[in-house]
């Protein structure tokens, strides 16, 4: 069976619009950061070798390199949510018809929503890293792809807030409070830093429109 990124935009959608559980959410999340990444890298590719925007070359090529880096980070997160998603769901069907079975199901369950809180918090941090990337793009990219750097980074912030539901929506079921406490109190930092980052930027692109 091909893997979700290995397979066409339209069977994507098909597979996302259909009664099946996955993929979800989560892995359209990870398809809005590889799209933001995606286009980071072609404003470096649009802007390398091109005498105008000689001096700022070398910087383009090492924000090329981390986009690029990053679009592969996201492209595997796809992935990962149906994983994690599939896990839990077979916590869920677990048998319980004994006390000894239900005390190992609700265990299993909760570390299954452990592990369903980690993985979107780290889409949610590589969208931020998008974030990050884009004002680089929008600040020194060719002038021809601003728009294009603008799109990156409300692609990166849509992925970003909505990463950030599917780690409130499991973190809410977590016994351990403390533990999603932390997820939860990190995950704020990255929308607040996030938000503010996204206006910036969408300023800049703006103002060189």
């Amino acid at each position: 069976m091909s893997e979700i990124k290995d397979k066409s935009v339209e069977t994507f959608l098909d597979e996302l619009a259909s009664k099946q559980a996955t993929p979800g959410g989560g892995s359209a999340a990870a398809v809005m950061g590889a799209q933001a990444a995606a286009l980071i890298s072609m404003v470096c590719n649009l802007t390398i070798g091109k005498p105008k925007y000689a001096a700022v070359e070398a910087q383009m090529q090492v924000l090329l390199a981390e986009s690029e880096t990053l679009r592969q980070t996201l492209m595997a997160m796809i992935k990962a949510d149906v994983d994690v998603f599939d896990k839990l769901m077979a916590c869920y069907g677990l048998p319980k018809s004994t006390d000894e079975e239900k005390s190992q199901r609700t265990e299993q369950i909760q570390l299954a929503l452990r592990d369903a809180t980690l993985v979107p918090l780290e889409c949610a941090k590589a969208c931020a890293k998008a974030i990050e990337l884009s004002r680089l793009a929008a600040e020194y990219g060719n002038l021809g792809l601003i728009s294009d750097a603008g799109v990156a980074v409300m692609a990166a912030y849509a992925g970003l807030k909505s990463a950030a539901l599917n780690v409130r929506i499991n973190a809410a079921s977590l016994k351990d409070r403390a533990f999603a406490e932390v997820q939860l109190a990190e995950l704020d930092s990255l929308l607040q830093t996030g938000e503010q980052a996204t206006e910036q930027i969408y300023q800049i692109v703006g103002d060189k429109l």
